[in-house]
């Protein structure tokens, strides 16, 4: 099993700090921009994904690295709730949708792999080498 040697190796991370660009982006069109509580939060949602990975992985324990992953699940689901959101109200494209929700879905899946992962490990913390989300 792969590594961890610093926070821009865990693949799930890089993800969801692509789908946080991805939201930024979306956030441009003219109706949110309008909108500027719904924008708020849906970035904040998305932002809160990353950095609760990166969080999670500045501690020393795996139990707390997990309680972060927990809360980045959440905030990937809220992320699709919003998105739900802003396609209902025509903020953005069927295709846009689609393709955020498939990345959000995909970061989830992602997060449970690398929760069940350092549930099932016996290195007990980052600083002993995590082992590597695939």
């Amino acid at each position: 099993m792969a590594t961890i040697q610093q926070l821009e190796d865990i693949q799930v991370w890089q993800l969801a700090r692509d789908l946080a660009k991805d939201i930024y982006t979306i956030t441009r069109h003219p109706q949110f921009t309008q909108d500027y509580r719904f924008a708020s939060q849906i970035k904040a949602a998305a932002g809160s994904i990353m950095d609760n990975i990166a969080e999670g992985y500045g501690r020393e324990g795996n139990k707390e690295y997990i309680q972060f992953l927990y809360i980045a699940r959440g905030s990937t689901t809220e992320v699709i709730s919003q998105l739900f959101r802003a396609s209902d109200v025509g903020y953005i494209s069927k295709e846009e949708f689609d393709t955020l929700v498939y990345k959000a879905k995909n970061i989830s899946v992602k997060l449970n792999n690398f929760i069940h992962a350092l549930k099932s490990t016996d290195l007990k913390g980052n600083k002993y080498k995590s082992p590597v989300a695939e």
